[in-house]
């Protein structure tokens, strides 16, 4: 019988295609400088019906936010952004005012995140609106030489709280749901919050630069986009160590539980799977644990590295560990 995909899950497809090839899967494409330093690449495509739904989503944000969600790899690569390429597939249902506003945010994103240049090609689609992007940044020969190898009890240091994105959306597909049903604008007031982290996320422009002035550099660093234990699964595989992550040092937006009772979904859960944070995680070595406390403050941290025998656990205010599961990777017990 043929496998699927929810049997094999999404790591290990991509696993088992690149064994089928000559080469080795890499975390973006990345080349030696002229200056001594590295070249990183990160690409992502958006598609409407998955990745965003237009009868709620303003085109503006959804350009700004695609920008947001590529060039965070960048960062996590502790690269500065050079180029940007952008192509767009037009559906017949956009006309030209759409693609206009939908370019504004792409460009307002792409100014204020330092891109030096934007190339911008348009495509027909018969299947709805699709957003592809392919960022190119820059680390420095120097970060590059004093990045040290992740070592046990190096901190995990999260950029802003977790798990709001995916219940903002989840407010507004409730939303366009009732609307449908009733015909009454609903009243998203009270989860704005919640519905700007998923509409418009933000990302420092500047963290690359603050860690280099700070002389902090992180041993690894992760772009969460997919949830944070997919984040956690990747640094466990690339490392070879454990982590352990504090359930009560989790950011949460203040209301959070308040939503997720209304919803009936547990912010934890959200958290680990939910996606669409766009959130900063990066291994930070112990021995600057008091700077980074005082000079990053937005940043929260949530647990810490361990020994590979300890694996990537959740662990509760009574001291319960629970191994940490992530959408798109094999249950380990089912390895």
């Amino acid at each position: 019988m043929a496998e699927s995909f929810s049997d094999i899950g999404k790591v290990e497809a991509i696993d088992q295609l690149y064994r089928l090839s000559a080469y080795h899967p890499v975390p973006g494409l990345t080349y030696t400088a002229a200056n001594g330093g590295k070249v990183h690449t990160a690409a992502r495509m958006f598609l409407e019906g998955i990745d965003f739904n237009l009868v709620y989503f303003p085109l503006k944000h959804l350009g700004y936010k695609c920008v947001v969600g590529t060039v965070g790899e960048l960062y996590a690569a502790l690269a500065h952004p050079k180029l940007l390429n952008v192509i767009l597939g037009i559906s017949s249902k956009l006309d030209f005012d759409h693609v206009k506003e939908l370019w504004m945010g792409i460009t307002v994103a792409a100014k204020e995140h330092g891109f030096e240049a934007v190339n911008l090609d348009l495509q027909p689609s018969n299947n709805g609106l699709f957003i592809s992007l392919a960022a190119t940044g820059e680390t420095s020969l120097l970060t590059d030489k004093r990045r040290m190898a992740a070592k046990s009890k190096d901190l995990l240091c999260i950029s802003g709280r977790l798990g709001a994105a995916y219940l903002g959306m989840q407010v507004l597909e409730k939303g366009r749901k009732d609307f449908e049903k009733t015909g009454q604008q609903p009243d998203m007031a009270p989860w704005r919050m919640f519905v700007g982290d998923y509409l418009r996320p933000e990302l420092d422009a500047a963290v690359v630069s603050k860690l280099e002035d700070a002389e902090i550099y992180p041993s690894y660093g992760y772009f969460v986009t997919k949830g944070l234990g997919d984040a956690l699964k990747r640094l466990q595989r690339d490392s070879g160590l454990g982590a352990k992550v504090y359930a009560d040092h989790i950011p949460f937006e203040g209301n959070t539980f308040q939503l997720g009772k209304q919803l009936d979904i547990d912010p934890v859960s959200a958290a680990f799977n939910g996606g669409d944070d766009m959130r900063l995680l990066f291994t930070v070595p112990i021995l600057h644990a008091e700077k980074f406390r005082r000079d990053f403050q937005t940043f929260d941290i949530i647990g810490h590295l361990a020994q590979p025998d300890a694996g990537t656990v959740l662990v509760t205010p009574e001291g319960v560990e629970f191994p940490v599961k992530a959408q798109g990777w094999k249950d380990e017990s089912e390895a």
